[in-house]
């Protein structure tokens, strides 16, 4: 984990809880954090007919799939058969660490037919996934696993219920069926409370690490992981930093989160992220806080937007008010595609659309307008002489924007989410 010096800092906010705030003036593109995952784990079904395509330590995509095939570079365990690796680096890595004889063991059992998890939904199988992780993660690492636990993240009122039966069903199955190693046992490291608490840290703080980009479908998460810094950082539907991450890339700390900022920002400012895409509706975007993270967001734009939302309530029929969000969706998507050529066309267009939309500057100015995409962009972080750089990245698909064009040719593959 490795945060800048001296560029952040964490304090308490009222309503808001822990947030990092600027310790000194930040530039555009600067890199004020890289955080290391304490803890990864697998978003895929657990019952699945065939192998996955992705690493089971690094996640990194699998240039075979199937590690059967002839000359295929993959590894697979040899305990289960059923986890692929990229390499014997991974492979041995992942044996003594995340996919260790228990977490194996624990998952076949889950995963061997007739499974106890086939009539679950799939958010079900992957919370068994964290689960046994978390476990493992106290006998692996018990400094990480205090650090789990510190992070904020407890069932509220609205979600109690639910976490709790998931937390006792969750926890009879992974202990029926595969005991807990006896340093849990002796530790009184394995029950069903804690387990509903892990289950509310998890949902408050894992980060998704998403599929490769295309024009064509929906990403979903390969992976989730949960970064012990990163989490401190709070929401807002306008941001003023952004996440990147290059779970392919070549070499190590591939799952690494990096923060960089999206623009200047003055000393004892908060440093936020957006925990979604930032062209995604009011309405949208008030559900997803609400039923993910328990709190409706009273953000500056939050804010201006309430009262769009109260038009809405006014006409009749679900069909229209679906089609108000819509219409707001098509003025952000009409803000990033119009692009002014000089500095004065830039100035004409910024008053006029501040007029009609408020905060129509940042989706011309920060929002990717590749097919699809809807990602965030961020200045390159400044060369070594301190000079800002001009050149705009997408934390979704890896496009460089430079003099109002977009690069297609991205970063050679890396995967970047946003």
């Amino acid at each position: 984990m490795e945060m800048t010096k001296d560029l952040l800092r964490v304090t308490e906010t009222e309503g808001r809880g822990r947030a990092l705030v600027a310790a000194q003036p930040l530039k555009g593109g600067q890199i004020v954090l890289r955080d290391s995952p304490i803890l990864i784990y697998s978003a895929l079904p657990l019952i699945s007919p065939s192998l996955h395509p992705y690493c089971n330590h690094c996640f990194k995509t699998l240039k075979q799939p199937q590690p059967q095939a002839a000359g295929s570079s993959a590894f697979v365990c040899p305990w289960c058969s059923h986890h692929a690796f990229c390499s014997s680096n991974c492979l041995s890595s992942a044996l003594s660490y995340y996919h260790s004889p228990w977490v194996c063991q624990a998952l076949r059992r889950l995963r061997d037919s007739p499974s106890p998890l086939s009539d679950q939904p799939l958010e079900r199988q992957v919370q068994a996934r964290f689960l046994i992780a978390a476990y493992n993660l106290a006998i692996v690492s018990q400094s990480n696993f205090q650090m789990l636990l510190s992070l904020q993240g407890q069932p509220d009122d609205s979600t109690a219920a639910d976490t709790t039966a998931a937390a006792h069903f969750l926890h009879y199955l992974i202990s029926s069926l595969c005991a807990p190693p006896p340093a849990l046992q002796e530790q009184q490291l394995f029950s069903a409370e804690l387990s509903a608490a892990l289950l509310a840290k998890d949902k408050l703080n894992a980060f998704g690490l998403m599929e490769p980009f295309s024009e064509t479908s929906q990403r979903s998460s390969r992976a989730y992981a949960i970064y012990p810094k990163a989490s401190f950082f709070n929401h807002d539907c306008l941001p003023n930093a952004c996440r990147f991450d290059y779970v392919d890339a070549d070499g190590d700390r591939n799952t690494d989160m990096v923060i960089r900022m999206i623009h200047d920002v003055p000393a004892g400012r908060e440093i936020c992220l957006s925990y979604f895409p930032v062209n995604q509706s009011y309405s949208s975007r008030q559900r997803t806080l609400a039923e993910d993270y328990g709190f409706a967001c009273q953000c500056d734009r939050c804010k201006v937007e309430a009262n769009w939302s109260d038009n809405e309530e006014n006409i009749e029929g679900e069909e229209e008010a679906e089609g108000m969000d819509e219409d707001q969706d098509q003025e952000m998507e009409a803000a990033s595609e119009s692009e002014p050529e000089s500095g004065s066309d830039i100035e004409e267009a910024q008053a006029q659309m501040e007029s009609d939309f408020p905060h129509a500057y940042f989706f011309l100015s920060f929002m990717c307008n590749r097919t699809n995409c809807w990602g965030t962009l961020a200045p390159l972080p400044p060369k070594d002489d301190g000079t800002p750089s001009n050149v705009m990245e997408c934390n979704v698909c890896g496009n460089l924007k430079k003099d109002e064009e977009i690069s297609d040719h991205g970063h050679d593959g890396l995967s970047i989410d946003g």
